[in-house]
């Protein structure tokens, strides 16, 4: 939020006299002596109430203040700060107060020559969220931190790119003086005090869905870039070597490059110096451009000529796929395509010196091992992690098998694991981030019957210490109008018990939709399976799933044993969530607009406008779940909840800092993708307005238990009170704002958004019940006309009473025709 201050604070202009001469000299004329008066200030400015989370940008006169060479600090306004050393120093310990309940900034020796010898005006960006446990700002405690690529995005020191002198900062498009990188994790634990667990992505390219021809290589933006005072290198290899990421039509890199070893290394030290928890997530971004000719191995005998552009890395695949004619899949063949997909790097193949990790093995190995034993070592030397993912979302990979019931990825990744344990050692948990369509089993659609637990020896291995799952499940069904089948249960998509009632329900759980037809006419099937155990076809049932033992189904028939997982044996850890900022997102939370890639879907039955509220539902939906013991019970074998949850980690914050990101988009060319997108950067951080309902009571003095807004949704950017004015003004702007009313019932208020489906008729002669002798109450009423207005914004109808039973109370009630809540 931007505001004001107020001076609170301040010594007389310390000036100085600088006198220079100019001219004289044999020939010249007189000398000129110039006299010049500079002026600098010092002086503190009260900002707000406290306590605050911290101070961003600054505005002096209306321009962005260049803090490089500014020396302040700020105070959050707490009830334990200390008096400013400057002041204490220039007052005297004694006499000066600590301001303690208001956040204020000390400026020491600001120069004033550019503000004319005069105190400038200026404005504050003020970080104070109001992070209760049910706000999504108090309630996350896990993010993952993204772009995943930029060379130098993740680097905490200064880079700057150019020669012959002339040099433009490469990471500093927030500050002059701070990265990047330092000022988006000084926002996240601004904006979301509770984040203490960060996954660091970091991708390399993969450039061909068939997995035999895939190579998984880091890439550069440029071949060519001159940069100081550290070059690029990735597991040893120069810029000159790397991958040359695509260009788009005008000519701009599609991705950022790989970030730079040395980069990455500066990214976890921050952030475990901050005192974070760091998971590190290695990951595959597809770089096949328009027109790249390659088979399509989701074709009859690959015969199709053209990869789908820039896809998703659980495509990957043998070739042909299966279910195609001429598919490899349940072949020896389709093995040797996996082995060549994973390669042969060893984790004697790397070289470590410092901080660098190089590689020593065939310059032509590029599988999935090298990538992923690279940053092993390089976690390691970095002074090592707290988690580690040996890969996500392969699907595609996963599910191949070179015989009836074996999976060679499978095994590959479980000896990967294996590799990676010997280098980060037993105090990094390791695991695989399953795609959510993935972690429960495989159930081929060929007619066979099949019912497999195809991740079951990876679960269940002793080098994999969690079960790692990208959870994008839907949590709703919503359509236009109020006729559609979810309509009647809920008053809108926002619903928060509505939303919780398809997490181990609704679709995925009790039914599912045959086909598009059926989808689009809700014709819902209804999940089971004629034995006793449906879980086995829930891909949300996450309880059936880790409390039973698991029989394969081959053909159809249970095996007469189970596989190799223990009930309740390891906890499961959401390691991405998120919900696109995108009109009925919850709908289908997996699916992002991208229009480069073919991967780019607007949700089901979505208008694709922009809803910041539909995310912040989701999120405060989903934690505030599983924080519920009822609905995550212990174990009791490791004598912790099922789902792990301060490890679960939202999708996502941004290292490059919002607003730069996403306005700069002549740096980066994914701008345009943040409005509908999953970032987290300048959404969270804002203020629920249900929180903020509740605030202005408690400030009322209204016990929290008589306070009810559950019926309220949505967000604000900010909100700022800037005079004297009740609780119940402030609530009456909101109301008049978002549309809502406040109804008390039982000592309790009520808070309810507008347009809800009616739950009471009144008929003509339904009026107040008298008492006996009470006389009628005249009520006046005047209706006011609505003015002709466009679309469906209508001026409003107000009614005032006065209640002559109860002090002459003034009752003021509006009503106006809301937008439609569906």
């Amino acid at each position: 939020m931007r505001i004001g201050g107020n001076i609170i604070w301040a010594t007389d202009f310390r000036e100085e006299v600088e006198t220079s001469s100019q001219g004289g000299g044999k020939g010249g004329g007189p000398k000129v002596k110039t006299t010049e008066y500079l002026y600098y200030a010092s002086f503190a400015v009260a900002l707000c109430e406290g306590p605050i989370t911290g101070v961003g940008r600054i505005w002096i006169d209306g321009k962005l203040l260049d803090l490089a060479g500014v020396t302040l600090r700020w105070y959050p306004g707490d009830e334990a700060q200390d008096a400013d050393p400057f002041i204490a120093n220039t007052m005297g310990t004694e006499p000066t107060p600590a301001y303690r309940g208001t956040a204020y900034v000390v400026f020491e020796e600001l120069a004033l020559a550019r503000y004319g010898n005069r105190l400038p005006q200026l404005s504050f960006e003020v970080f104070r969220p109001i992070a209760d446990p049910d706000t999504a700002e108090g309630c996350v405690e896990a993010v993952t931190l993204i772009p995943a690529s930029g060379e130098f995005t993740y680097a905490t020191q200064p880079i700057r790119k150019g020669g012959d002198g002339e040099t433009v900062a490469e990471n500093l498009n927030a500050l002059t003086d701070t990265t990047d990188i330092v000022v988006a994790l000084d926002r996240l634990q601004a904006m979301v005090p509770a984040v203490k667990s960060v996954s660091l992505v970091v991708a390399w390219f993969g450039n061909d869905l068939r997995a035999s021809e895939c190579q998984v290589r880091p890439g550069v933006e440029v071949p060519a870039k001159q940069t100081t005072p550290v070059e690029w290198s990735v597991n040893g290899l120069a810029r000159a070597d790397a991958h040359i990421v695509s260009r788009d039509v005008q000519d701009r890199p599609v991705y950022g490059g790989t970030p730079a070893d040395f980069a990455v290394v500066e990214a976890i030290r921050e952030m475990k110096a901050r005192g974070l928890r760091v998971t590190f997530y290695p990951f595959i971004l597809m770089d096949v451009p328009p027109g790249n000719g390659l088979p399509n191995p989701y074709s009859d005998n690959a015969a199709e000529i053209g990869q789908p552009t820039f896809p998703w890395r659980g495509r990957i695949t043998c070739s042909p796929a299966a279910g195609h004619i001429g598919s490899v899949d349940q072949t020896a063949a389709a093995g040797d395509q996996v082995a060549s997909m994973f390669g042969t790097a060893a984790v004697g193949d790397f070289a470590v010196s410092g901080d660098t990790v190089s590689w020593t093995g065939s310059a032509s190995d590029w599988g999935l091992r090298r990538m992923v034993l690279h940053y092993a070592h390089l976690c390691t030397v970095s002074g090592g992690v707290d988690a580690f993912l040996i890969g996500s979302e392969m699907r595609g990979l996963t599910t191949i098998r070179d015989a009836v019931s074996s999976f060679p990825a499978v095994d590959a990744y479980r000896q990967l694991a294996a590799d990676v344990r010997s280098i980060v050692g037993s105090g990094t948990k390791v695991s695989y981030a399953a795609d959510w369509s993935e972690y429960f089993g495989h159930q081929p659609v060929d007619g066979s019957g099949d019912v497999l637990f195809h991740l079951d020896p990876l679960w269940a291995d002793a080098n994999i210490d969690f079960v790692g799952i990208d959870n994008y499940v839907p949590l709703s069904d919503w359509r236009d109008g109020f006729e559609h089948a979810d309509a009647g249960v809920a008053p809108a998509i926002y619903d928060r018990s509505y939303l919780q009632s398809n997490i181990a329900g609704g679709e995925g759980f009790d039914w599912y939709y045959a086909g598009a037809a059926d989808r689009a006419a809700q014709i819902r099937t209804p999940i089971t399976d004629g034995a006793g155990k449906p879980w086995v076809f829930r891909t949300k049932d996450l309880e059936a799933w880790w409390s039973n033992e698991h029989f394969e189904r081959p053909g159809g028939t249970e095996a007469a044993s189970p596989t190799a997982w223990i009930p309740r044996s390891k906890p499961i850890r959401f390691t991405e969530f998120g919900c696109p900022a995108i009109d009925r997102g919850t709908n289908q939370p997996n699916v992002f607009f991208d229009p480069k890639s073919s991967e780019s879907f607007l949700p089901y039955f979505s208008r694709g406008w922009r809803d910041d509220a539909i995310q912040r539902a989701y999120l405060e939906a989903t934690v505030l779940y599983w924080r519920d013991p009822a609905n995550n019970p212990l174990s009791p074998v490791y004598a912790e909840p099922m789902v792990d949850l301060p490890e679960c980690a939202a999708w996502t914050w941004d290292a490059r800092p919002y607003p730069f990101f996403p306005e700069l988009t002549d740096v980066w060319t994914d701008g345009a993708n943040w409005r509908l997108g999953h970032w987290l950067t300048g959404r969270l951080g804002s203020v629920s307005l249900a929180a903020l309902a509740r605030h202005l009571c408690l400030r009322a003095g209204m016990p929290e238990d008589s306070i009810d807004v559950s019926g309220l949704w949505g967000s604000l950017e900010g909100y700022t009170i800037t005079a004297l004015e009740s609780p119940r003004a402030s609530i009456a702007m909101l109301a008049r704002h978002f549309g809502f009313d406040a109804v008390e019932s039982e000592g309790v208020v009520r808070f309810l958004m507008r347009g809800r489906h009616a739950f009471a008729t009144i008929a003509p002669g339904d009026r107040h019940q008298r008492h006996r002798g009470e006389r009628p109450e005249r009520l006046r009423c005047r209706r006011q006309p609505l003015h002709r207005a466009r679309g469906r914004h209508l001026s409003p109808r107000r009614l005032a009473a006065v209640q002559s039973q109860r002090q002459s109370l003034v009752a003021d009630a509006r009503a106006s025709r809301p937008q439609r809540s569906d």
